[in-house]
């Protein structure tokens, strides 16, 4: 099934999770993709692995695991900066062998001491190849405050366009904590005929660390009632991890009473803390009606 048909019938409702660290064994994944299946989401993204290194076997075993053991869609990442055109050949029809036709395109992180392939420069390169290749749905992502890299919103949406005009039929927010920082860039983006569906990616918050560290990759910006709360409860962890909980419930549900197209939950492979807030917010997104 193509993900892209899903927007047209439901608000939809989907997770990430990441393969193991390299030093560990794929099947310490397994306890978490078995508690995450039950929740019953639309689908599964499994990201690249750190830096979207190697040659993506991680991520292609999780995907068919998903697929063949447990019945749920998957969505593979794939990023492009530091792989050449033979390269990404070869993953694509291992993704088709296994009957993975749902792709997240990305440019990816510069690793360090890796010198960029320059085959493909931005992911709308990789979105346009992919899309001749054929066989794929293919998604997007984007940045609801503005790609670190890029000079401004305008421009940054821009490049948006051409990742749709290039063949993405869907998008996947980066994090973000204030919602209205969402509304914006998704009137701008209307505005400047980025017309397919855009999923809102929400971080469950929960440990300050976690929090530093998003912050610095992405730069999402901290609204004051965020900040309160992790300077309320920066020393006991429990606590933090059940208000960060607490505060991304609250996101999702102003997020589809306002007419999301979908949340994309970023599970950081915690099972608790996405069965909790799944628990809270499954009625609601079952319940509102498409615009």
């Amino acid at each position: 099934m193509k993900i892209a048909s899903l927007f047209s019938e439901k608000t939809v409702f989907s997770f990430e999770i990441f393969p193991p660290k390299k030093t560990s064994p794929i099947e310490t994944v397994y306890d978490t993709l078995e508690a995450l299946q039950d929740l019953k989401p639309d689908f599964i993204s499994v990201t690249f692995g750190a830096g979207g290194s190697g040659n993506g076997e991680n991520t292609l075993a999780i995907a068919r695991r998903l697929k063949e053991h447990y019945g749920v869609l998957p969505m593979a990442h794939l990023p492009c900066i530091h792989y050449t055109k033979e390269q990404i050949d070869n993953i694509l029809k291992q993704f088709q062998e296994n009957g993975i036709e749902n792709v997240l395109a990305l440019r990816g992180d510069r690793v360090e001491g890796m010198e960029p392939a320059m085959d493909f420069v931005h992911a709308a390169d990789l979105i346009s190849y992919i899309r001749s290749f054929g066989g794929f749905d293919i998604a997007g992502a984007c940045y609801p405050e503005c790609h670190p890299e890029a000079p401004n919103m305008d421009t940054d949406i821009r490049h948006l366009k051409e990742k749709v005009d290039a063949g993405a039929s869907h998008l996947i927010t980066q994090l973000f904590f204030d919602n209205d920082s969402f509304y914006d860039f998704r009137y701008r983006a209307a505005r400047a005929g980025v017309n397919v569906p855009i999923e809102a990616g929400i971080m469950p918050v929960t440990n300050r660390k976690q929090i530093e560290r998003m912050v610095t990759m992405c730069g999402a910006s901290l609204p004051r009632k965020f900040t309160k709360m992790v300077q309320r409860f920066e020393d006991n962890p429990e606590a933090l991890r059940d208000a960060g909980i607490a505060y991304a419930i609250d996101q999702i549900v102003d997020l589809v009473t306002d007419g999301v197209d979908g949340i994309h939950l970023y599970t950081m492979n915690n099972p608790y803390v996405a069965r909790k807030i799944s628990e809270a917010v499954n009625g609601i997104i079952k319940a509102a009606p498409k615009c």
